[in-house]
């Protein structure tokens, strides 16, 4: 049973058209339709009847610039809709005729069009699908027909006025006029439709409706690529998120954060590198390389050169040029126009990357295309957010490192400090007990003979000095960690130094056997500048450690070359010449593993307990704080175990010595 206030459901059971079904629309093809449709009337010089629903009062707003048109060419139009909350629809001041609908009405879920005029006719009609639900407006589905057929358009006509004579009474006399103008009666209507000749503009109105389903269909691709966009830029940012939060490895955080930027940002070359405050140069670390364009990656990036990049850091924002060609600034610097074009860029944009006023880094995106490219604001928002993502990131990450390496150093602290400990029970006790069972001795045996006594008292000062000697060595590398030490450097002859050293090892060791120390220096052999006293210390502890651990069947020897100002892996590049001093033994050696780790403080190869030969372990790490002092290095060579090993240390050449001539004596180094 058809609803007697549904023009969709009135109107098909009447018609006599057999081929006439009803078919799903979308709103956006439902409004292409109605715009064609309108342009017919809009496009003739003739007075039609035009009878539109809009179904709501918002949907009507819309068209209202459309609908005085239209009322211009006829004063036959009649606008149907439900009010707004608030709104007096049917006192509206438009030259046409509007009927407000009520929300229950059947009426109030249908769309309607209906034009009627003396040579054509036209009939839209169609009800919203019942299950469209609360959805996107242009995805609003609706099943209906349209046709130009005279007698569904007539039909559809006269059941409308109808419609309008009952709900607005007092239109009665204008839709009375409608019928004879438009001769709507069931007798006339008849037969104006078996004798009418449909003039519709068929061109008009195909080229309109393609026009409007086009822009349908572009507002729709609009729409469309938004969505991608958005849903893109979120991606970047959840994957950046994703990045920080499982890692805090920056190398990884930013091979990411390089790769998504320039999948993001097609046919761009994206550079991120790390920056520090005093940088000149930045290494270009991390690339992601379009096609067609070349790598910059592992070049060194000017800083102070670059007019773009001193702008970024002195305005604390991105920076975007969309036609390098363009900008003078650019333009004016031959160097940094010369890097443009061989690295084919013709619009750049530049992003710091900052963590609470400190610029720790920098995002560039290269665009190398043959025309300029627009940097959209949007764009350098996303660039912005993601370089606060990696600022952030960069921070943890440092501060994750830092973490690390101070628990390294606690650690390292904590083994120092027991092998103090070990030290002190081992080495600070055997002493002071021998010492005090020599004076305890001598103490309760006053008549002891002479010859014990003497041997008492040698043996409690020997371990008296023993004692005396470790606790000046604690005491000097305490001084030369903190730089407390005073530095006298002067030229020394190295022959007089080595002779010094030798006098004090001979202190050290006293009676007992020294193994072979033979000295191989050359006469030619230019004075150094250093310190005398620190110089001598030096020679003297590398030459008690050689002694230590080469038998009186082994040999020491010391030697000494110019070294040329130039760089292998084991030495540094030095700017002036040095001389290179070798102490070498025959004796233990030391594992190939451990000839970094002696220099240590507190460094023993064998347990401080258990050990076969004495020592506090200080000598060779106060050795080093020495020769590091005087603008040296020293390190250590050994094949391995039982196969000796060699200690090399370098002293800068006094050049002004020789400048004044080789006859010339040295200052001799005071002893130590």
């Amino acid at each position: 049973m058809s609803n007697p206030n549904s023009l969709l459901d009135n109107l098909l059971p009447n018609s006599t058209r057999t081929d006439l079904q009803i078919q799903v629309y979308f709103k956006s093809s439902l409004t292409a339709l109605s715009h064609a449709i309108e342009d017919l009337v809009l496009a003739r010089s003739d007075q039609p009847l035009v009878i539109a629903n809009f179904q709501q009062e918002r949907f009507y707003r819309q068209e209202i610039r459309r609908y005085r048109q239209i009322a211009q060419q006829s004063d036959q139009v009649y606008v149907l809709a439900v009010p707004e909350v608030s709104s007096n629809l049917s006192l509206n001041s438009e030259p046409y005729e509007i009927i407000p609908l009520n929300p229950d009405d059947e009426l109030a879920q249908e769309w309607h069009l209906v034009i009627v005029a003396a040579d054509y006719t036209a009939c839209l009609v169609c009800r919203e699908h019942p299950e469209a639900g609360n959805i996107v407006d242009q995805a609003r589905r609706f099943q209906g027909l349209w046709t130009f057929d005279p007698q569904i358009s007539r039909s559809a006509a006269r059941w409308l006025l109808d419609y309008i004579v009952a709900d607005s009474p007092q239109l009665k006399p204008k839709v009375e006029q409608a019928y004879q103008q438009y001769q709507l009666t069931p007798e006339t209507s008849q037969s104006v439709s078996l004798q009418s000749q449909q003039a519709i503009n068929t061109e008009i109105f195909a080229t309109r409706l393609v026009t409007y389903l086009q822009t349908n269909q572009y507002k729709l691709l609009k729409a469309y690529r938004a969505i991608a966009e958005k849903e893109r830029r979120e991606r970047l940012i959840n994957v950046m998120a994703t990045a920080i939060r499982s890692s805090l490895n920056s190398s990884e955080i930013f091979s990411i954060a390089v790769q998504e930027i320039g999948e993001t940002f097609e046919n761009c070359r994206c550079l991120l590198y790390r920056l520090n405050p005093r940088a000149r140069e930045a290494e270009i670390e991390y690339e992601f390389l379009p096609s067609g364009m070349v790598s910059l990656k592992g070049q060194s990036w000017s800083l102070i050169d670059n007019p773009l990049f001193v702008a970024v850091q002195a305005q604390d924002r991105a920076l975007a040029v969309d036609d390098v060609s363009k900008n003078s600034y650019l333009l004016e610097n031959a160097l940094l126009r010369t890097k443009i074009e061989k690295a084919n860029i013709r619009a750049w944009l530049l992003v710091p990357i900052r963590y609470r006023g400190s610029l720790l880094g920098m995002i560039e995106l290269h665009y190398g295309g043959v025309q300029a490219y627009h940097w959209r604001g949007q764009d350098i928002a996303l660039l912005e957010a993601i370089a606060t993502q990696i600022g952030v990131a960069l921070t943890q990450a440092t501060a994750y490192a830092n973490l690390i390496s101070l628990n390294e150093q606690l650690e390292a602290l904590e083994r120092i400090q027991n092998n103090l400990i070990a030290i002190v029970g081992h080495e600070l006790r055997t002493p002071l007990s021998t010492i005090q069972v020599c004076l305890e001795s001598l103490a309760s045996e006053p008549d002891m003979p002479i010859e014990f006594r003497q041997t008492m008292l040698d043996m409690a000062l020997t371990d008296s000095e023993r004692l005396r000697r470790l606790i000046q060595d604690i005491l000097t590398l305490s001084k030369l960690e903190s730089g407390q030490t005073s530095k006298r450097p002067e030229p020394l002859q190295l022959q007089e130094v080595v002779e010094f050293a030798l006098a004090g090892l001979r202190t050290i060791w006293g009676s007992e056997g020294l193994p072979p120390i033979k000295i191989e220096l050359s006469p030619q052999l230019p004075c150094v500048r250093a310190d005398g006293e620190g110089l001598v210390e030096v020679l003297t502890k590398l030459l008690d450690n050689a002694c230590k651990f080469t038998g009186t069947a082994g040999q020491v020897t010391i030697q000494a070359r110019i070294m040329p100002p130039v760089a292998n892996q084991k030495r540094p590049r030095h700017s002036l010449p040095m001389l290179e001093v070798v102490v070498a033994d025959t004796g233990r050696g030391i594992e190939p593993n451990q000839l970094e780790t002696i220099f240590d403080r507190f460094y023993q190869e064998e347990d401080s307990l258990k050990r076969s030969v004495g020592g506090t372990g200080l000598g060779l790490a106060i050795c080093r704080q020495i020769v590091q002092g005087m603008g040296g290095q020293i390190w250590a060579i050994s094949a391995g175990r039982d196969r000796g090993s060699q200690f090399h240390f370098t002293v800068p050449v006094e050049l002004s010595i020789g400048e004044k001539g080789r006859g010339e004596r040295a200052r001799k180094p005071k002893r130590a």
